[in-house]
């Protein structure tokens, strides 16, 4: 979902600065640098206040951006062009150390955006993955990032719940557009919309998931901000709140999907291969065609078959790999007795992973996270687990949700690889390690690319073995599992959107070489259609991480260290992977030079 980012302090910079010969004019440039990112990052707080405050800056915390009407998308791309005009004039040879990393990062990110203007995503408002109503849900709940403190925030909170419904008739709108260009979604996907608007509108509006706040006001609000707050909720729902998702519900029932697309590849779109293409280097953040990740895909898919065939082969399975599958499926021992037992098993296994850390790692945050169930009224379309980073001030933890609505989508052989994944070290260390850095900007403690968050995350998962889990091999096949679902998404999100396969061909792909039930296949499948591209973000990371570790153990030697290794990737925030390459160089260089 992820996921980021050693800063120098400025008096190491300059140190840095020196003896590479350009210290008179490295502070300037660097200083002007820096001012520009910040002035960025702070725009992009108060265009972006649903982002401000997922990271904790509750500045904005009324507000709601119409993001996708025409006059903001014109004005965001205007701003995206000032903003690499400024950088330009900015000369990166006199540069060192965090800065210009700082500079190759940010440039990264405007030219990439700027070349993605051209693709209208804002008439594509909405599908089962990149709901904005099931995530505003989530905020309105109580238990997530918007906080029901004080009088204060639950007033804010109407506020941004009227702009919020303001932004959902814009999404009616810019759908009618679509339909009218072509650019639609598939109707597979929006018919799965249907049943997360129908759980989120409630007959009685004690039922409502906007209603929770009011049954949980803090001690200190009085009886009469009680009794105001309670009906101004209550007018919430049924005026406004209700109407608009039964507005939005039924648009989408009588107009929009009988107007669907019945192919389900992005390429069926118009400029739709230029448009995958776009999303492939936004996600993977190399210049990698689809063919090339095709192929890789059906290269990790061979090699990890036979490392399963290997595992089947040390348990004494009796049986081919197919039956095999079936048998990790299905077999009660390998499922949960309830949501409860999960959690718990789960949570034992965050107390043994934290022992075994200090073997790799020597940087560690401050902050820690909770093991949560996910919520019912996004159970169903979201995956088995998820990660959601904690707060910028550690005041709230990060969240390892566990989605046991259906406990055949989390099998217990899956615990050890998911927690190393979603929490320690994977993105839990990931993002928060980097929002806790104090001595790079704050626009790179937050940005980010797919490649990096899922890349290291999947690392994560590799170095399992190394750390000291998967000593029983049913784990260690449930290492291999997932590993097989990233190889397979290479193979299936290309062929989907590049190759014209069709979603049936998709799923049969997948479970005829996974063990993977039916409908965890189907619900991953159905997230490729809708999210072109970010599914190969994970393996293509992986492989780069991985090729970083192999070069530098073989140039170091003896001096390799691998917690040495594991801060440079995690001790700048996430970059871009040819950013992160030429560090690790550089780091392997000055490593070289040491006595």
């Amino acid at each position: 979902m992820l996921r980021k980012w050693i800063a120098l302090t400025l008096m190491a910079w300059l140190a840095v600065a020196t003896t590479d010969g350009f210290a008179a004019a490295a502070p300037s440039a660097g200083a002007r640098l820096n001012s520009l990112v910040n002035r960025y990052f702070e725009e992009q707080l108060k265009l972006s206040p649903i982002g401000a405050t997922y990271i904790g800056d509750h500045r904005y915390d009324d507000k709601y951006t119409n993001s996708i009407s025409p006059k903001f998308v014109k004005e965001q791309a205007r701003r995206e062009r000032r903003y690499l005009k400024d950088l330009e004039a900015i000369d990166p040879a006199t540069l060192g150390g965090a800065d210009r990393i700082t500079y190759d990062v940010f440039k990264y990110d405007r030219e990439t955006t700027i070349d993605g203007i051209r693709f209208p995503g804002e008439l594509l408002p909405i599908d089962q993955i990149n709901n904005p109503v099931t995530q505003f849900a989530v905020f309105a709940s109580g238990t997530s990032a918007q906080p029901f403190k004080t009088v204060k925030d639950y007033d804010k909170f109407l506020k941004r719940t009227d702009e919020f419904l303001v932004f959902l008739d814009q999404a009616i709108t810019n759908m009618r557009v679509g339909m009218t260009k072509g650019v639609v979604q598939p109707r597979v996907l929006m018919e799965k919309v249907l049943p997360q608007l129908n759980e989120l509108v409630k007959d009685k509006v004690e039922d409502s998931v906007f209603y929770a706040p009011v049954k949980a006001f803090p001690k200190d609000v009085s009886t009469a901000d009680r009794a105001r707050l309670t009906a101004a909720y209550a007018r919430e729902i049924t005026t406004k709140v209700n109407p608009s998702f039964t507005r939005l519900r039924d648009f989408i029932r009588d107009e929009y999907i009988p107007h669907g697309r019945t192919t389900v590849g992005w390429s069926a779109l118009p400029d739709g291969a230029a448009w995958y293409d776009y999303t492939l280097m936004i996600f993977t953040t190399t210049h990698m065609s689809a063919e090339e990740i095709h192929q890789l895909g059906l290269n990790e898919v061979a090699r990890i078959r036979g490392e399963m065939g290997d595992v089947m082969h040390q348990v004494a399975f009796q049986g081919d790999l197919h039956q095999f599958f079936k048998f990790m499926q299905t077999d009660p021992q390998f499922h949960f007795k309830s949501g409860e037992d999960a959690l718990n098993q789960y949570r034992a296994v965050k107390v043994k992973v934290e022992a075994l850390l200090p073997k790799m790692f020597q940087d560690f945050p401050k902050a820690t996270y909770e093991i949560k169930e996910v919520e019912p009224f996004r159970a169903a379309s979201e995956a088995g687990a998820f990660y959601e980073p904690g707060s910028e001030d550690g005041t709230r933890p990060g969240s390892f949700y566990v989605n046991t609505s259906d406990l055949s989508r989390v099998p217990r052989y899956g615990m050890e690889t998911l927690s190393l994944h979603e929490a320690e070290p994977g993105h839990h260390f990931q993002l928060t390690i980097a929002q806790e850095l104090k001595d790079i900007p704050r626009y790179r403690r937050y940005s980010g690319s797919s490649a990096y968050f899922e890349g290291w995350a999947l690392y994560c998962e590799s170095i399992g073995k190394e750390l000291g889990m998967f000593t029983d091999p049913y784990q260690y096949y449930g290492r291999l599992n997932d590993e097989m679902l990233r190889a397979m998404r290479l193979v299936v999100d290309t062929g989907l959107h590049a190759k014209g396969w069709t979603r049936e061909q998709a799923i049969a792909y997948m479970i005829d070489n996974s063990s993977l039930s039916e409908p965890e296949v189907v619900a991953e499948v159905e997230r490729y259609i809708a999210w072109p591209g970010q599914a190969t973000a994970y393996k293509v990371g992986q492989i780069r991480i991985r090729a970083m570790r192999d070069r530098a153990e073989k140039a170091l030697g003896s001096k390799f260290n691998v917690k040495d290794f594991h801060s440079q990737i995690l001790l700048d925030g996430a970059l871009p992977m040819d950013v992160l390459d030429a560090k690790v160089d550089r780091w392997i260089a000055a490593t070289l030079k040491t006595p």
